[in-house]
């Protein structure tokens, strides 16, 4: 028996969130709807302009850990963070959401914790300007084999890629699982991220079990047409997953394709959604769910989440799952 369903590997981020209007993000240089890193001087100025905010656990791969763990299996996070308020508050809301913080937060010089300021447009467009101090400093001696090892699955965020400790972290973790029986993927995370390191990505991919992105960064994975890139895909890695927008969701190996057709919702904030697709999906993944199953509780749980303000569910997604007889 493992000890962990799922372990997940990427930026513990404390998100923090505002609403605010286009004529703001203009006044402030934010570019609408995309994710900037910002350095940390320009983080502290825009922290100090936000208007009520809300404070909480984020970063991508977090949320969708943190997703899967509310629907009661059992899961770990490996991340960084500093022995601050930040990111005391990180790590304590880890555990109280039921997934263990693996490693406790770092003492000394260490760079602050992580964190993202997200700006809430009236049309539900998040603008995150991230700062990532010490979560971007994940590296090999972060992952223990005791963890690594221990789980069924092992889900890895590509954001950690910009550096090479990341991906040093990355390889040991999923050569760690799978050489005890585990199965590991990725989250390709964002185009942008997948055209910095494309070589590497497609390096990657051929050594894991399964892989999520969506239409755009599949397309920069492999500079080609989406459905020339997902049949690449299923012959490389053991299971491509992509999601559309609102259009439908490819689930695709060497043997099955599935398309599961999406219910379009208009969001009220889009933070998220990619995260808690992926929660959906992956809690029918680890519990032996047909494909397309899968793809449903990843679709349900998305449209959960875009619902309300915030990355992580309010309601009670294994309640929406048993309305729609998923389970």
């Amino acid at each position: 028996m493992k000890t962990y369903n799922l372990v997940g590997i990427g930026n513990a981020v404390v998100d923090v969130i505002t609403q605010s209007d286009d004529s703001f993000l203009d006044l402030m240089g934010i570019e609408k709807g995309i994710m900037q890193l910002v350095e940390r001087e320009r983080g502290e100025m825009l922290y100090g302009a936000m208007t009520e905010p809300t404070q909480a656990a984020g970063g991508s791969v977090a949320n969708t850990i943190a997703g899967v763990g509310s629907l009661g299996l059992k899961t770990g996070f490996i991340g960084r963070v500093h022995d601050d308020a930040l990111g005391r508050f990180f790590a304590e809301e880890t555990e109280n959401d039921g997934t263990a913080f693996v490693n406790p937060p770092v003492a000394g010089g260490e760079l602050p914790t992580s964190r993202s300021m997200i700006f809430v447009s009236p049309d539900g467009e998040r603008s995150m300007n991230t700062y990532l101090g010490i979560s971007s400093e994940v590296g090999p001696d972060d992952v223990s084999p005791s963890v690594a090892g221990s789980t069924e699955l092992l889900f890895l965020e590509g954001y950690l890629y910009d550096k090479p400790k990341g991906k040093e972290a990355f390889e040991a973790a999923a050569r760690i699982c799978r050489e005890n029986g585990g199965k590991a993927g990725i989250a390709l995370s964002d185009p942008f991220c997948v055209d910095r390191h494309r070589e590497d990505f497609r390096r990657l991919v051929k050594d894991l079990d399964y892989v999520i992105g969506n239409e755009h960064e599949w397309q920069s994975l492999y500079e080609t047409d989406l459905s020339t890139a997902l049949e690449t895909a299923a012959n490389e890695c053991g299971l491509a997953v992509c999601t559309r927008s609102d259009k439908d969701v490819i689930l695709i190996t060497k043997d099955e394709e599935v398309t599961v057709s999406v219910n379009a919702v208009t969001p009220v904030d889009a933070t998220g959604a990619g995260d808690q697709f992926a929660a959906g999906f992956l809690y029918g993944y680890a519990t032996g769910a047909s494909l397309e199953t899968a793809g449903r509780m990843g679709c349900i749980s998305a449209a959960e989440v875009i619902g309300h303000f915030g990355a992580r569910p309010q309601a009670n997604i294994m309640d929406l799952f048993r309305a729609e007889g998923l389970v």
